[in-house]
């Protein structure tokens, strides 16, 4: 009877883990990434419709691009299309806006213009930025993102005023001088001012 009651004793005391199914593993929620960028594009949206362009503002698209390295974000006008670095999130939420607003200037700045040429980091877009509540935005960012140096290999030159320029990659579409084009034909692209490329020895 003694033997009996240790035994019943031992038996509750023994753990019961092995008869259970051990508990799954966390998974992650997957739903967060997508939200947090769905996020990101009605900000953008809602920004634009704010200063009355609901026409750029049904079109402009936000994507990520996790091969991007030492570029913040970029902004690509014919497309209305914003391309993010995914490292930005690294920095916080705040940087992640202020690439937003930063490329969504741009668009907007070439929105407003129109036909009309302008400058990349010109008044218009530094206009754009102050509109959209950046106030002396620079043209270029200071994250400590990863840098590569890259060489120029295609250099240009305006008919027109000798004005020389170095590219890293050759223009893909026809590209004039724009302080000439400024100066003689309103800002508007003109055939007259393309520039033409050189060889790399007369740099």
């Amino acid at each position: 009877m003694i033997l009996g009651r240790q035994l019943d004793f031992l038996t509750r005391l023994i753990p019961t883990w092995r008869q259970e199914p051990l508990p799954s593993p966390k998974q992650p929620d997957i739903r967060t990434a997508p939200q947090r960028d769905a996020d990101v594009e009605a900000k953008a949206r809602k920004l634009l419709r704010a200063l009355q362009c609901d026409d750029l503002a049904k079109r402009v698209c936000i994507r990520w691009n996790p091969r991007m390295r030492s570029t913040a974000g970029t902004a690509l006008v014919a497309k209305a299309l914003i391309t993010l670095n995914p490292h930005l999130w690294d920095f916080g939420a705040a940087e992640v806006d202020r690439t937003l607003r930063h490329e969504l200037a741009h668009l907007l700045a070439h929105h407003r213009a129109g036909r009309r040429r302008i400058s990349p980091h010109g008044p218009e877009w530094q206009q754009a930025c102050r509109d959209l509540g950046l106030l002396d935005e620079k043209r270029c960012h200071t994250l400590a993102l990863p840098r590569r140096e890259l060489t120029a290999r295609h250099f240009y030159r305006c008919p027109a005023c000798a004005e020389e320029v170095k590219r890293v990659r050759p223009f893909r579409r026809k590209t004039a001088c724009l302080d000439c084009c400024r100066r003689h034909n309103r800002g508007r692209y003109d055939e007259r001012f393309r520039f033409l490329k050189i060889p790399a020895a007369r740099k």
